[in-house]
């Protein structure tokens, strides 16, 4: 039930924007030395990581004397709101221009502390405290070193928490590039900053969630800042060594062996565990813990709905089965070193004939036999941006999906901004089509016809269309900041008709678009809805036929607190209905309904 994607410095490209402008006011007193000293740990806690105070730039501008470029109260109003500021301000909308439309997210911080950080920046620029306080540990940075152990203890870290969204060459996508081109220029002080509390819009607060040790942050504040590695290639002949058939399928059983509604049985990842938990939702019975590989990230059904198809972020599958009285592990491949999706064959007269995995590294995809596992082929995805042609180390596959309507997957080539098709009806199953869409493609879903692909381009801020009938793109719309939505979710709005959702890792909004062509064509493709959430950080929403409800979570966001928060909005009256804290501790991450959709399922990690 659960997914997860970490970030490492997922704003380091969101600059503050407060280094040009109009006339300030010079007659305001010195602030006071408890307002200073409490802006400096807002400052160094919020901004740290991208601005500095008279220090030169980092990722965002320099922020000395920006009291005399800005009357203060402007300066209050964009740290309140700058997405607000840069629709609604002259002077905004031309800085969002300036900077290529990428919007500074909103920093969550008080009235009060806004005015505390303000005072900081002030008393820094004109000397009345030490500016030692805010960059100490930068100014007196040495060359960074790792022995191999620490380089090798870094490499682990980073493959478990960071290259989801900065990759495996750390060159970016749902998060910033972070290589020591950018990274250097930081500092080790600045990432330490970061990584310990975190930024609004994604980057985790590791530090403060208790899940990296302060001597973990230390070591990757320093691993980030040098080059990176490049893991080896997955031929077909390593995948087939790592075949293994437990249960073979002239032994398994031709009809359930159970009495339970195994069409009700809900799967849990258990990520750090590397297993997958089996529940029967009648009963909420637990039937078996299947070890399944390292950091297993997603689970999907078999066309059938028989199998489970597990794979770890280590590119593991595992197939389940659901018939035995105790679900039982019948098969693994290992077709990756690094993997997020698998998805089997569902057109008619192939269902569940054939399995197909997306690597994030190396850039390929692998097919299976999908009742054995047995790897049939390896095809490579590399190429160069769909834009500007330049040539790209990686492509990973991100979503990948199914259709119902013709033998094809469709995947999600990330960094090169395609959407490809895979026909698996012909011999190779060869990727016959590169689409052009938007670049940096991470995860989407169907529209309620099953004709339209609908994936986010997260670090583009938009939604690209795809009809897979035709095999072209439709359009792109902006959503807001960093769009995740999952699969999607689809409905039948009051006032436009069907629709479809997203949710966003560096915004706390719900953008609900038209998705239906045919009938509404007036709205398609288009947002309908903005409503705002009560934080940021959002991974999944969910529905149900028979709900009325869609639900949210927020586990990307910077507060731990927040972490556990959900939302529920209303089909029927169009509105957020309420969000509240689940629990006190862990992050809630993903909802699925029961089979009737009279119950939703919510993993607290």
């Amino acid at each position: 039930m659960s997914r997860t994607c970490f970030s490492l410095l997922t704003l380091l490209s969101l600059p503050l924007f407060l280094s040009c402008g109009g006339e300030a006011d010079s007659d305001a007193g010195a602030p006071e030395a408890a307002s200073v000293e409490a802006g400096r740990q807002i400052f160094e806690r919020t901004c740290f990581a991208c601005h500095s105070i008279g220090e030169g730039p980092r990722i965002g501008p320099d922020l000395e004397n920006i009291h005399e470029r800005r009357e203060r109260e402007w300066l209050a109003r964009w740290i309140a709101d700058p997405l607000g500021m840069a629709e609604s301000d002259p002077l905004g909308r031309q800085i969002f221009e300036e900077w290529n439309r990428v919007p500074m997210a909103p920093s969550f911080l008080s009235d009060e502390e806004i005015e505390r950080v303000i005072d900081y920046i002030v008393a820094l620029s004109e000397g009345q405290v030490r500016r030692a306080a805010a960059g100490e540990e930068a100014a007196e940075e040495e060359p960074v070193s790792l022995t191999n152990r620490e380089f090798a203890q870094g490499r682990q870290i980073f493959f478990d928490r960071c290259a989801g969204c900065h990759g495996t060459l750390r060159a970016g996508a749902t998060g910033p590039n972070i290589q020591p081109e950018r990274t250097t220029q930081i500092g080790t002080g600045a990432l330490v900053a970061t990584l310990t509390h975190g930024l609004p819009g994604g980057m985790p607060a590791w530090g403060d969630a208790g899940i990296l040790t302060e001597e973990e942050i230390r070591l990757m504040a320093r691993y980030v800042q040098l080059p990176p590695t490049a893991p080896p290639q997955r031929p077909l002949e390593e995948i087939r060594a790592s075949w293994e058939l437990r249960v073979p399928v002239a032994q398994r059983h031709s009809e359930p062996e159970t009495e339970r509604d195994w069409e009700n049985y809900f799967g849990v990842i258990l990520r750090d565990a590397g297993q997958v938990a089996i529940i029967d939702g009648d009963t909420k019975e637990l039937l078996k813990i299947v070890d399944t590989g390292f950091a297993v990230h997603i689970l999907r059904s078999s066309s059938s709905g028989r199998y489970f198809y597990a794979v770890g972020r280590d590119g593991r599958v595992s197939l389940i089965d659901l018939w035995p009285e105790t679900p039982t592990l019948v098969a693994q491949a290992q077709g990756c070193t690094d993997a997020r999706s698998v998805d089997a064959s569902k057109y008619e007269g192939y269902e569940d004939r054939y399995l197909i995995e997306g690597c994030y590294w190396p850039s390929q995809y692998v097919v299976f036999d999908g009742l054995t596992l047995e790897p049939l082929q390896v095809t490579s995805v590399e190429g160069s941006t769909y834009d500007t042609g330049e040539p790209l180390e990686e492509v990973r596959v991100a979503a990948i999906v199914a259709s119902h309507f013709d033998p094809v997957w469709v995947l999600a080539l990330k960094e090169s901004g395609h959407v490809g098709i895979v026909d698996y009806s012909e011999p190779g199953f060869p990727l016959v089509s590169r689409i052009p869409a938007e670049r940096f493609l991470h995860d989407g879903g169907w529209d309620h016809t099953g004709r339209y692909f609908m994936i986010s381009a997260n670090q583009r801020n938009t939604m690209a269309v795809v009809d897979v009938q035709e095999q072209e793109l439709v359009t792109t719309f902006e959503t807001g900041i960093r769009p995740h939505p999952g699969r999607g979710a689809n409905w039948q709005d009051p006032e436009y008709g069907w629709v479809n959702a997203t949710t966003h890792i560096g915004q706390g909004l719900l953008s609900v678009y038209g998705a239906d062509p045919v009938n509404r064509p007036e709205h398609a493709w288009k947002v309908v809805r903005r409503v705002p959430l009560e934080g940021t950080g959002s991974l999944f929403l969910k529905t149900h036929p028979n709900s009325p409800w869609v639900w949210m979570d927020m586990p990307m966001n910077s507060d731990p607190e927040g972490t556990r928060k959900i939302c529920v909005y209303s089909k029927a009256e169009g509105r957020l209905e309420r969000c509240w804290l689940l629990g006190d501790r862990g992050a809630a991450v993903h909802f699925e309904y029961n089979r009737q959709g009279t119950e939703v399922w919510v993993s607290l990690w």
